[in-house]
């Protein structure tokens, strides 16, 4: 049940990837056919949403049961009374699952267009109303109160403020105009504001607009199971190297009860700013942003006392979150990958410079966890076996709660180094629609464990400091 095309990547990083992929390791344990069968699937998976919306209830301010009661009601109303079910999880007890309604196929589309851009596009897939600055294109006469069709503009081709676009054009649903073409495309000011309100998404995802801010914040589910597995302590000093936007240091906060101290980092202020607006809003004390460097995070020096921030001296820290910059092949919807092989490649020195720091600046007997948001080995399982090479003093362990597969074959470790990984690969379950008698046909373990497998793709390694030397 394909609703959108594959996933479009330039021929080089297509390549590429088809060659990750038919590796050897994985065509002798797999067969060629199989290999390539669930390959075929992944780039199917990677143009479609997750099968839910995963929300984190902030459990310093709430219980998981109450704002499960208050989201329910918000979904029954955006919904208009439609039977949504709102499920806990049985593993991670601080998020709540939503089942996104979709591919709605029998919509109709009108003759009044909108045009926007992929990201926009890609939100508006995942539950979000179209905002002003998402705008590329509309028909000549839009009004506001129009009824119209909105549709993605995968590879970026139309132009702004162009009247009609015959380009490759992905449709999204239906909305209501909330401003005419000459508001929406006016000289005057930034652009802001709503410009479209979705009343008929081809995939049905509640809006989390100003919808309980300081009780939820919105994350992809395996990006929750990394807070858990780093499993931070009240009173320890944890770091978050590559922090913003913030949804895993607040995380990290919860989870310790807002004790102790925990540092985050991120190189760009405007997310350095980011982190800290979210950390207020979650009313999350702990939490220290730095615009810093991780790459530079080490100190050579003797530092002044008083000194809060970085750079840090060797063994500052009790735990550390390495969620690395990475190339992003696992986030989802994406239709239409524009990196190139080159920006795709120059990402696994950048992340062993940072893990090099990271292992440094962890205390004997310390956890670091490694993650990404991408599907590649030279990111992943690669640098899991570099790693262990380069660093004796590190050792895989278990990772609780294990809810992904296992690593994937390709970059000689051993299967049992592969089973202390874990590899979130979306290509593991069939894509298929959902609908309403679906839903209520459906027992609420097959939800959860549908939710498990249909999500981003993600990757996660845990490692322990040796004591010794």
């Amino acid at each position: 049940m394909s609703f959108f095309p594959k996933i479009i990547f330039q021929y080089e990083v297509e390549e590429y990837l088809t060659k990750v992929f038919r590796n050897n390791e994985l065509i002798t344990a797999l067969g060629t056919q199989e290999a390539e069968k669930k390959y075929q699937s992944l780039l199917s998976h990677l143009s479609h949403p997750p099968a839910f919306t995963t929300v984190r209830v902030n459990t310093h301010l709430a219980s998981v049961k109450h704002v499960k009661k208050l989201l329910f009601e918000e979904i029954q109303k955006q919904f208009k009374g439609l039977c949504v079910p709102v499920l806990e999880h049985p593993k991670l007890q601080d998020i709540l699952l939503i089942p996104v309604i979709g591919p709605r196929r029998d919509l109709k589309k009108h003759a009044s267009e909108v045009i926007v851009g992929a990201q926009c596009g890609y939100a508006v897939l995942r539950g979000a109303h179209v905002y002003v600055p998402g705008i590329v294109s509309t028909s000549r006469f839009v009004k506001a109160g129009d009824l119209v069709s909105v549709y993605s503009d995968i590879e970026g081709k139309c132009k702004r403020g162009a009247k009609e676009f015959d380009g490759v054009k992905v449709f999204l649903g239906n909305g209501i105009s909330e401003l005419s073409r000459s508001e929406i495309f006016s000289s005057s000011g930034p652009l802001k504001g709503l410009g479209i309100r979705m009343i008929e998404p081809v995939y049905l995802s509640p809006s989390f607009d100003n919808v309980l801010p300081s009780h939820l914040f919105l994350q992809n589910l395996p990006s929750v199971v990394v807070s858990h597995i780093l499993n931070p302590q009240p009173g320890e000093k944890i770091l978050d190297m590559c922090a913003a936007p913030g949804g895993k240091t607040t995380h990290l906060a919860a989870l310790m009860h807002d004790q102790g101290e925990v540092v985050a980092m991120d190189k760009t202020a405007n997310k350095v700013k980011k982190i800290k607006q979210n950390a207020e809003l979650l009313q999350l004390n702990c939490i220290k942003a730095f615009c810093y460097d991780g790459t530079k995070a080490l100190s050579v020096e003797k530092r002044e006392d008083k000194q809060e921030g970085p750079p840090f001296l060797p063994e500052s820290f009790d735990r550390i979150l390495l969620d690395a910059p990475c190339s992003g092949m696992g986030q989802r919807p994406n239709m239409a990958y524009s990196s190139t092989l080159k920006e795709v490649t120059s990402y696994q020195p950048l992340q062993r410079k940072l893990f090099t720091v990271a292992v440094k600046l962890l205390k004997p007997g310390g956890v670091l966890v490694y993650s990404t948001c991408t599907i590649t080995l030279s990111e992943n399982e690669e640098q899991v076996a570099w790693a262990l090479k380069t660093f004796p003093c590190l050792q895989l362990h278990p990772q609780e709660p294990h809810i992904g597969g296992e690593g994937m074959k390709g970059a000689g470790l051993s299967l049992d180094q592969l089973k202390l990984l874990q590899r979130f690969d979306p290509s593991a379950v069939t894509l298929r629609a959902m609908d309403i008698n679906s839903l209520q046909g459906s027992r609420e373990d097959d939800l959860i464990s549908l939710a498990n497998q249909d999500c981003i793709g993600f990757f996660i390694a845990k490692f322990i400091k040796s004591n010794s030397k």
